[in-house]
């Protein structure tokens, strides 16, 4: 599939442009206002939102909950690409424990910020947040027990170098966790080559042939990907999970 070849700069310029919007405590979200039920803080309930302060809820820009299906145990060490205002490394944080640590990676300056910001005042201590590109993550390998990602895979120009990337930092027997968006087998060209819907989640996204495929060449097994809800004509959100093998 062509992709344009700025679509990380534009994709920067848009989350940059959020990150501002929440910090003045103005709605910005993946798709325009019309889609707050599709992305979001709107799809996170009490409980799995719980360890997030309102604000980093509020700053979201995910199309699912990944941490709601990771099943993260006390004492382990997560990894969330794309990490954003930071939700959903604050949530892990809370579900790892004091002996867990939470990675969250993020290319943007402004979503950092904002996102050690909300970590300050939630009070978290095990949660840290690296500045990097998913498409060549600076950890080790072996390093992570989980990977999640919320709706950013979909928004990188090459996403089998993501899920690669994934699978070489995950621990023998870790695990793949993620919200993203599916793209339908015959999404039209016009909607393809548009890089505001690149940047608002739906172009970019594989279908789930392509994920299936791309997952199984990262050397993961256990595939499972599982729509949950309608995010355009052409797309739908879903969980993807994985497992490396022991």
């Amino acid at each position: 599939m062509t992709q344009p070849p700025d679509i990380r700069e534009a994709v920067r310029e848009r989350y940059a442009a959020a990150a501002t919007l929440a910090t003045e405590h103005r709605a910005g979200c993946c798709g325009a206002a019309e889609d707050r039920q599709r992305f979001g803080d709107t799809l996170y309930t009490s409980e799995t939102g719980e360890g997030a302060p309102d604000a980093a809820l509020q700053a979201s820009l995910g199309c699912g909950v990944p941490t709601a299906v990771a099943e993260l145990h006390a004492g382990e060490t997560v990894l969330d690409l794309g990490s954003g205002a930071g939700a959903d490394v604050l949530i892990s944080a809370r579900r790892v424990g004091p002996t867990g640590r939470v990675i969250g990676l993020d290319m943007t300056d402004e979503m950092l910020e904002l996102a050690r910001r909300h970590a300050t005042d939630a009070g978290v201590t095990n949660a840290e947040f690296r500045k990097g590109y998913i498409e060549a993550i600076p950890l080790p390998d072996g390093e992570v027990d989980v990977v999640i990602s919320n709706c950013v895979i979909n928004l990188s120009a090459d996403k089998p170098a993501v899920i690669r990337e994934a699978a070489r930092v995950l621990k023998p027997g870790g695990r793949f966790a993620v919200s993203d968006v599916i793209a339908a087998p015959g999404m039209d060209a016009a909607t393809r080559a548009d890089v505001a819907a690149w940047t608002g989640c739906i172009a970019g996204a594989l279908t789930r042939a392509e994920f299936e495929a791309a997952l199984t060449a990262a050397g993961l097994v256990d595939i499972e990907i599982r729509e949950t809800h309608r995010v355009h004509e052409h797309a739908a959100s879903a969980i993807v999970r994985a497992r490396k093998p022991a």
